[in-house]
């Protein structure tokens, strides 16, 4: 049974919700900043003599933080949907934001790589509950486009990180770029604490649905999240109730997604400035092409999102997938004119920060309320497999000295397991709200579990 808010469609909401996108989308720059930032100071580590770094290692450290994502993702997605997302995300950011700081000023290559994997824990909190929160303080017709809005931060991040890389890394040198990470503590925290609210979703689920219906009317939500009953996911245990079922194979299939995601959008952020050195462009070339990934990505996925709310995301995305796939066979030709070279690491960067994005949006509106948090933890924490294994494994690449071809053709790898692993998913059932993202229907009514 649906439910809907009285208040939503009697009274003028007095705040917006869009705000709460903003502070997420906020938050989610860091994240992009940091993604990209050690792909820019790869060069920089590797030249750093005191500590003698080889490309395997580099990777290798790179990867640390990677692997306290994925703990991280799903421990804390997993407790996002326990005490709350506005708590969470608070303690995630602050938390994240000082490791940044500990990370610059690390003496040693062991501890940078300690303070790299505990940033990395922090950091894995934040982007479950960013997506958790952007669908919940969205219309139904506008979820995947709010969410790709949102999760731009993403590139928009990584497009500050190879900005002031170009700008200011040959001065401040790797440690520098760093220590720009704790911003957020004395930026973004306080923002937090003073404008975010919590779930309605989340207070209903607790039992405190007059602060629910409050925040609903207050932000002109169009949902109303029913009473709690009887044998719903909170009381049977969201990890069994996803692992269950028909939803264990659609939690595969997504998790598989999310390897193949984050395989291309780790690895190529990490590896493309050096793989672009290799290819015979300069420093400062190499650092363009990762600005021209991350701008591909903003601008294609606001596109692809909107075909994702209007026809569902399962074909938008696989064609994310399959774009990035074509793109990055064509770079490794090696003939293509620079300017094409150019359109083509933009197709790159829609096909996979894009296609990542639009993985979560499809995560995000496939699962029920009550535990969507704790799926987009599962998802984005298995997905960071594929990060690490990109982080670690480019390292081998670079070191294999394979030649051009290779280099840019064995990422397709990935997009193309992506391609089948979207297409496969199961529709949701039909208990579940509007998963598959579909066009809307006649009213903005959605059911919440």
């Amino acid at each position: 049974m649906a439910f809907q808010s009285p208040a939503s469609t009697t009274v003028t909401p007095r705040k917006s919700a869009a705000v709460v996108i903003f502070l997420c989308f906020l938050a989610i720059v860091f994240d992009g900043y940091d993604l990209v930032v050690y792909g820019a100071i790869v060069p920089k580590l590797l030249a750093y003599e005191p500590w003698g770094l080889t490309a395997v290692q580099t990777g290798a450290i790179g990867s640390y933080a990677l692997a306290g994502m994925f703990i991280g993702a799903i421990l804390i997605g997993y407790l996002t949907d326990i005490v709350g997302r506005r708590k969470v995300m608070m303690v995630s950011i602050a938390s994240f934001s000082l490791l940044m700081l500990l990370t610059a000023w690390a003496p040693t290559p062991e501890l940078f790589g300690l303070f790299r994997f505990l940033a990395g824990l922090g950091l894995g909190g934040v982007i479950p509950t960013a997506i958790a929160l952007t669908v919940e303080f969205s219309k139904s017709n506008r979820r995947n486009f709010n969410n790709a809005l949102m999760f731009s931060g993403y590139a928009v991040g990584g497009i500050l990180a190879a900005l002031l890389s170009l700008a200011f890394l040959s001065t401040l040198g790797f440690q520098g770029m760093l220590a720009l990470g704790g911003i957020p503590l004395v930026a973004v925290v306080p923002l937090l604490f003073k404008l975010l609210p919590e779930s309605p979703a989340f207070l209903a689920a607790k039992g405190h649905r007059s602060e629910a219906e409050k925040i609903i009317a207050d932000y002109g939500l169009d949902q109303l999240p029913p009473e709690r009953a009887a044998g719903d996911a909170p009381a049977k245990g969201r990890f069994r109730t996803l692992l269950t079922g028909r939803l264990l194979g659609a939690m595969i299939l997504f998790c598989v997604a999310g390897i193949c995601g984050q395989t291309l959008v780790y690895g190529l952020n990490t590896w493309l400035p050096q793989l672009m050195v290799i290819a015979n462009y300069s420093l400062a070339s190499s650092l363009s092409f990762l600005l021209t990934v991350n701008i591909g990505a903003v601008v294609g996925v606001l596109v692809s999102s909107r075909l994702a709310d209007k026809f569902g995301p399962r074909n938008v995305t696989a064609i994310s997938f399959a774009c990035s796939g074509v793109a990055l066979v064509l770079m490794g030709t090696g003939i293509m004119p620079l300017a094409v070279m150019y359109f083509l690491v933009g197709v790159v960067g829609f096909g996979s920060v894009g296609a990542q994005i639009l993985v979560n949006g499809f995560v995000a509106t496939y699962f029920s309320g009550a535990t969507r948090a704790t799926a987009l933890g599962i998802t984005l924490g298995i997905g960071r497999i594929g990060a690490v294994l990109a982080i670690s494994g480019g390292g081998v690449l670079v070191a294999a000295s394979l030649g051009n071809f290779i280099n840019f053709s064995v990422w397709a790898i990935a997009a193309a397991i992506g391609v089948v692993a979207v297409l496969a998913v199961p529709r949701a059932p039909a208990a579940q709200e509007q998963g598959e993202g579909s066009a809307p229907r006649s009213t903005d009514s959605t059911i919440l579990h």
